[in-house]
């Protein structure tokens, strides 16, 4: 039982200096790649991925460029409004959410049911919300990603199993993070890598200027917000 403890403590431990590093930072950039698995009505699984650029300067200013196979979507937030662009469609959407970074996701989240990708890890309380829940936790010891060794660490809740690898050194960025949904027929993970971490949120711009000739739209209606990107719609949905 001691060993256990000592194990969880440790994860814990790991976890906590990676969200202080993140949150303590004024200013963060990175790439990141995702693949969010689905379970068909058939039962097969596939795998959709996208990779994106994010830029964010805290409290409130955050870019996000998304590349698609079906689109290249534009999220920008400069502390009082929310925009958001489909390339592909021409269509952008604007909505007025005043506040912070945290308070933004919070309403992507609750109000639009489309979280930003990453979205657990930028708010300024990321330890808390990653560890709501959790039943169980694991340090798994290192492991390498793109040359970069890294602490591996695993976490269990209710609803789902997660893993991420945290580099190891000055600088404890997220190397990987995997959310496994057991709840759900197959397994499917949620699959984010990430990359060029930096602080050259400082330097991005985050003012939003419509392409001439794209169209406004309701800011709910407009595609790409989410990972499915509008391809594939739930059971019953439409």
């Amino acid at each position: 039982m001691a060993e256990a403890q000592s194990d969880e403590g440790q994860a814990k431990a790991i976890l906590t200096a990676m969200t202080a590093y993140l949150a303590a930072s004024p200013s963060l950039s990175f790439d990141v790649d995702t693949s969010f698995e689905i379970v068909t009505t058939d039962d097969q699984k596939l795998a959709i991925t996208s990779s994106a650029s994010v830029a964010l300067q805290r409290p409130d200013k955050l870019r996000v460029v998304r590349h698609g196979g079906f689109d290249t979507v534009h999220l920008v937030f400069d502390g009082t409004t929310f925009s958001v662009l489909s390339e592909e469609k021409s269509v952008y959407g604007q909505g007025e959410i005043p506040g912070s970074v945290d308070q933004l996701i919070e309403t992507l989240r609750e109000t639009y049911g489309r979280p930003l990708p990453a979205a657990d890890l930028l708010g300024s309380d990321a330890g808390a919300v990653l560890l709501e829940d959790v039943t169980e936790m694991r340090d798994l010891g290192s492991g390498v990603i793109r040359g970069q060794e890294c602490d591996h660490l695993a976490f269990r809740t209710p609803e789902v199993d997660w893993q991420i690898w945290i580099a190891q050194g000055d600088v404890p960025h997220p190397c990987r993070f995997v959310i496994t949904s057991h709840k759900v027929t197959g397994w499917p993970q949620y699959t984010l890598d990430f990359s060029a971490w930096g602080s050259g949120g400082a330097e991005a711009d985050f003012t939003f200027v419509a392409p001439q000739g794209a169209t406004k739209a309701d800011l709910a209606a407009v595609p790409g917000l989410d990972d499915l990107a509008g391809i594939y719609a739930a059971p019953g949905g439409n």
